[in-house]
């Protein structure tokens, strides 16, 4: 599989760890992980944005194992915020556990199906 990631002369710059569009050539496999909400398996929920962002992304994680893929395989995430408030900790969260990878990236505030939910993540994987 080939995976590059664009970013149009002619459309403003990416501004914060993510590609404008990643292009996928010969993947075998997608998965599509519905929205991971910041609930833990047990069925706690963490207290404030930093940790239920994590658990979020802990969910994500653990839906990439479930198909033998991982972080690398991330094509798109989109994340939804219930407060526009949290912007710069979801970026700080989100840089730390992607480190340098680069998916296409959506952040949209939103109301979100829980009133405790403070933050859900969908994505996309290719390999």
């Amino acid at each position: 599989m080939r995976r590059r990631s664009l970013s149009a002369p002619d459309a403003p710059p990416a501004a914060g760890g993510y590609a404008q569009a990643v292009e996928v050539e010969g993947a075998r496999r997608f998965l599509f992980i519905s929205g991971q909400v910041p609930v833990a398996a047990d069925g706690t929920l963490p207290d404030g944005f930093r940790a239920q962002c994590s658990q979020a992304w802990r969910n994500v994680e653990a839906q990439l194992r479930a198909a033998g893929m991982g972080l690398d395989d991330l094509v798109k995430v989109t994340t939804f915020l219930a407060d526009r408030g949290d912007a710069t900790e979801n970026r700080r969260v989100r840089q730390e556990v992607l480190g340098d990878r680069s998916p296409a990236l959506s952040v949209i505030v939103t109301g979100i199906f829980d009133e405790r939910w403070l933050v859900e993540i969908e994505a996309v994987a290719a390999a």
